[in-house]
């Protein structure tokens, strides 16, 4: 009761930011419901149509699509998935009607100069599974439904103009930044094979990591969500016929991007809030809550936490390399030092003068000089907390697990 009538509030607060980015990104953009999508199956988790808000392209971008999938966590047992139901992540009669976009998404070409023309769509989020379920429980009238979901989308872009597309990109952030990684290789294989398609990812590359207290609390947590939702069969069997006996690890996506063909970029942080707080030092490894005031600041943080966080920091580049990131062709990266969680859909971090620099270069210019191949960037940041451009607060924390 308590994280529904968060996610109420929460959704106000939306609201409110929605208003304040439309003045200065421009109107709001409109909703629409896939409502033929749910006698296919494809429903949110209380059985609502999926949903999505799309800004139309124009002029020299009217060829080209975004596909931008919303973050929001992830449920993973029938009591939080229930409550997650009623929620704007599980039902799209709760979501707001109209969604004002920056960032990434903005139309502004002084802001979003490689992108503002682009038919922009931001994919609402409501199975709670990063788009991989294919389940259903009748008992708790609970629809586990994210492949089809996407399946979905994809198909009633197509039929309105992506199947003509010749740029095309999947991007997302947290929950939406995986799911962007888990179906890259699908949503290649969907589109024309004439367009060019890469993936982006914001705050998505979720490591597999120990806890504080020498758990694997993340490893468990993403099982009990393939496992609820039935996602196994839908992750990249590219990565599944390699893992055995535990299929259910290739959520993480240092085992999926090994053996991805379609290209994708990186945006992410070493010391993403949101991993900080939920896999390094969840509260079920913190019983004294020693982490408390060291995952709401870093500056309060011992001197032995900030050394266990940069520890944390070297096992997240340990896993881009083992994963290939650091040094393929086909990978760009754009890795700061900055405590945060979600940076390319808000314009202060996209592209403005208090964005964060590596390399002196912005996370805008970073993104369209890999996609338009002006530049094959990889940039990786000095350690914490040697960048005086990184945000003083982080915007975007996402919800615990």
């Amino acid at each position: 009761m308590i994280r529904a009538r968060l996610r109420q509030w929460l959704s106000l607060l939306a609201c409110v930011l929605t208003i304040i980015s439309q003045e200065a990104e421009g109107a709001s953009v409109g909703i629409t419901y896939l409502q033929d999508a749910v006698a296919k199956g494809a429903v949110c988790l209380d059985g609502s149509p999926p949903a999505y808000h799309f800004d139309n392209g124009s002029g020299a971008g009217v060829d080209n699509w975004i596909v931008h999938i919303e973050g929001g966590g992830w449920c993973r047992n029938v009591e939080t998935c229930l409550s997650r139901k009623k929620t704007d992540l599980g039902s799209s009669n709760l979501m707001i009607k109209q969604f004002g976009f920056s960032g990434f998404l903005g139309s502004k070409q002084k802001t979003n100069p490689d992108f503002y023309d682009w038919n922009r769509i931001k994919v609402r989020y409501c199975d709670g599974s990063s788009l991989t379920g294919d389940a259903v429980d009748p008992a708790n009238n609970l629809f586990f439904r994210g492949h089809l979901i996407f399946e979905a989308i994809v198909a009633d872009l197509l039929g309105k103009g992506m199947n003509k597309a010749k740029n095309a990109i999947l991007s997302g952030c947290s929950a939406g930044g995986l799911a962007a990684i888990l179906n890259c290789d699908r949503f290649r294989d969907l589109l024309p094979p004439t367009t060019k398609v890469k993936c982006l990812s914001d705050a998505g590359f979720f490591i597999h990591a120990k806890d504080v207290a020498g758990g694997q609390h993340i490893e468990d947590f993403y099982s009990q969500v393939a496992t609820l939702h039935g996602s196994v069969k839908n992750l990249p069997a590219s990565c599944t016929s390699r893992m055995g006996t535990r299929p259910e690890l290739c959520f993480f996506p240092q085992y999926v991007v090994q053996t991805m063909k379609t290209p994708i970029f990186f945006v992410n942080s070493p010391y993403d809030s949101w991993q900080i707080k939920n896999i390094l030092a969840p509260s079920s490894a913190d019983k004294s809550k020693a982490w408390k005031n060291c995952k709401l600041d870093l500056t309060k943080c011992t001197p032995e936490q900030l050394k266990i966080i940069e520890d944390f920091r070297r096992t997240f580049l340990d896993a881009l390399n083992k994963a290939g990131v650091l040094n393929s062709p086909t990978k760009g990266l754009f890795l700061d030092s900055c405590y945060a969680h979600c940076q390319i859909g808000k314009q202060i971090t996209w592209s403005s003068e208090s964005s964060p620099v590596v390399g002196n270069t912005k996370i805008a210019k970073a993104f369209g000089d890999w996609y338009y191949d002006r530049n094959p960037l990889r940039l990786v940041d000095c350690p914490y907390p040697c960048n005086p451009t990184c945000p003083k607060v982080d915007f975007e924390p996402g919800p615990d697990v």
